[in-house]
Formats: C-alpha cells, sequence, structure tokens
C-alpha cells in the first residue's frame, strides 16, 4: 500500500510517497481503509526534525488521526467492528497510510451524518480544547484568549468558550478576513499577532489557551489579568525562551499561573465521552468542523508546505 515518510527531516521535501507491505492487525486492534487523514500542527514538528529528541527517526511515518472504514480485527476483537465507519487515533504517527491500525481502544463510531473529513478535522482538536478550557478553570464570565486561533484547536477552543459563558472570547490572528470568520465562530474581539487590538478590545485576560508558545510567551503572560491562567496545549510557534518563567515571579502578587496540558493525560473514558459528545453536537450542526483544503495523500508535501507557509485556516485532510 501508499504511505508517505519522512525521507529526511528538515522541510517539506523530506516527505516522500513509499510502498510499505499491506498491514494486518495484531491482537486487540483494527484495521481501517482510510478515507480522511488529518494534518496536524505536531505532524509539521516531528516532520522539521525538531522532536527528534524524543525518539523520533527518518523513515517515521506521521499522522495521528484517521477515519474510515473498518476492515479486519485482530483476535479479542468483536468482529461486529468490520464495515462500521470510525474515527481512530493512531498515536505519534502511522497515519499517513491508505490502510490504518489502531488499536480497539481507541476508536470511535461516526454517527451517520458525519463525514470521514469531518471526524479528522474535530476528533483530536475538540478533546484537546475541551480539556484545555478544563484545565485552565475556565468560570463563566471570565475573559479569554485563544493565542494561535486560525488552527483547528484553537477554532475548538473558540468555539467551547463561547458556549461556557465567557464573558469575552479575543483571538490572535494574521488577518482581517480571518478575523471575520472567527467572529462568526465564537470571537468577540481580534488582535494582531503580537496581541495588539484597538482601544475597544480587552488587555487582560483570566484565561489564555496559547497553542503557539514560541519566542513571544512571556509577553502573553504579561497579559494576564490577577488570578490569570495560560495554558499552553501547543508549541506551533517552537519552545519558549528558558527563563520565560521569571515573568511570572516579577509580577509575584497577581498570583499568576503558567501550565502545559496534553490530552495524554486525560483517562481514556473521558476523552472518548467528550469526543462521542462532540461528534454527536457536530452530526447535528451545534459544533462546526472548518476544513481548508482536501488534498490526495500523495500531495502531502504541498499539505506541509501550506502548514510551514500559515496559509491554512481550519485543518488540512488527506484523502488516499
Amino acid at each position: 500500500m501508499k504511505a508517505v515518510a519522512i525521507d529526511e527531516f528538515g522541510g517539506p521535501g523530506g516527505l516522500a510517497v513509499i510502498d510499505v507491505p499491506d498491514p494486518f492487525p495484531a491482537p486487540g486492534q483494527v484495521l481501517i481503509a482510510s478515507e480522511a487523514i488529518g494534518v496536524g500542527g505536531v505532524d509539521v514538528l516531528i516532520r522539521s526534525g525538531a522532536l527528534a529528541a524524543y525518539g523520533f527517526r527518518e523513515g517515521h511515518i506521521p499522522g495521528g488521526e484517521v477515519a474510515g472504514t473498518v476492515t479486519a480485527v485482530g483476535d479479542g476483537v468483536d468482529p461486529v467492528w468490520v464495515g462500521q465507519r470510525v474515527w481512530a487515533f493512531t498515536g505519534t504517527g502511522g497515519g499517513y497510510v491508505e490502510q490504518a491500525i489502531a488499536p480497539i481502544e481507541e476508536i470511535l463510531p461516526l454517527p451517520a451524518a458525519l463525514s470521514a473529513v469531518q471526524a479528522v478535522t474535530l476528533g483530536s482538536s475538540g478533546v484537546v480544547a475541551h480539556f484545555g478550557l478544563a484545565h485552565a478553570h475556565l468560570k463563566p464570565g471570565e475573559t479569554v484568549l485563544v493565542r494561535g486561533a486560525a488552527g483547528s484547536i484553537g477554532i475548538m477552543t473558540v468555539q467551547l468558550a463561547a458556549r461556557d459563558g465567557a464573558g469575552a472570547v479575543a483571538v490572535t490572528t494574521s488577518s482581517p478576513e480571518r478575523g471575520r470568520r472567527l467572529r462568526d465562530l465564537g470571537a468577540t474581539h481580534v488582535l494582531d499577532r503580537s496581541g495588539a487590538g484597538g482601544p475597544a478590545d480587552p488587555t487582560g485576560f483570566d484565561v489564555i489557551i496559547d497553542v503557539v508558545a514560541g519566542g513571544d510567551l512571556p509577553s502573553f503572560i504579561d497579559r494576564l489579568n490577577p488570578n490569570g491562567r495560560l495554558v499552553v496545549v501547543g508549541a506551533v510557534g517552537g519552545q519558549p525562551p528558558a527563563d520565560f518563567g521569571t515573568r511570572l515571579t516579577a509580577a509575584f502578587q497577581k498570583s499568576m499561573s503558567v501550565a502545559t496540558f496534553s490530552a495524554a493525560t486525560v483517562p481514556e473514558p473521558a476523552r472518548r465521552a467528550v469526543r462521542t459528545a462532540q461528534f454527536a453536537a457536530a452530526a447535528r450542526g451545534e459544533l462546526h468542523t472548518v476544513v481548508h483544503e482536501v488534498l490526495p495523500l500523495q500531495r502531502a508535501v504541498l499539505a506541509h508546505q501550506k502548514m510551514d507557509a500559515g496559509e491554512v485556516f481550519g485543518r488540512i485532510v488527506l484523502a488516499p
């Protein structure tokens, strides 16, 4: 079968379409004929080599979520799954393939009204957004800033914060057009990438959900209100400065906090419950999935070029 692997760390050109043997599910696993594959920010970081210290090597097949139809099951898995449409989490890789393997614990049946493309746009990002806001202890009426709101995690965070009764939902984004689209999804204030806005925009926030991190993180710590909480849920801008914590101690009397959040720390039953509810809400039209573009699997290089260029609003999806 066809797959896309990282032939060489670095730019998108390091991705290569390769032939690999057809997989077969081991005990506790299912085989899925992929219809849609989500392209995520972590895929870009892995491809760049930024996460090589965590054990990723050249030859790695990226991709963490797919949706399609179960075609075979391993020992110990109920054969009733065969023929069912599912979303699946493949882990930190293994998703850029025509046929994907996933553990039975990490698959979820899809509502009839939810497409495979919608599923991979929402499946991971919705859970990160939900539990990221919970990690920040968001309360109704509090002000929220979503930094890096144009990606799938940011878009879901905007929607959920608005649904949870935030007093204001501000976003950072790169253009007025993106700002208009984010307002349609629940944003009340649009700031530029540095966090600057107009005279009517808030300058302090109770909660900041940060998808970017990177060198500018300390300046956003400065935007926290007293008792404010900043939660880093992604690092598409790279690592923050090593001394970013000095911003907290310099403003000691404000009792601010900075935390990281990974969905890997959430028990599987809780992730499953939230994902099931979000899939149902999306099928009813109550949550909106935003798809930037659907590209053939063989054009993964182009997908990553668009990600690197910052062109993507929502999620790029690959289709075998």
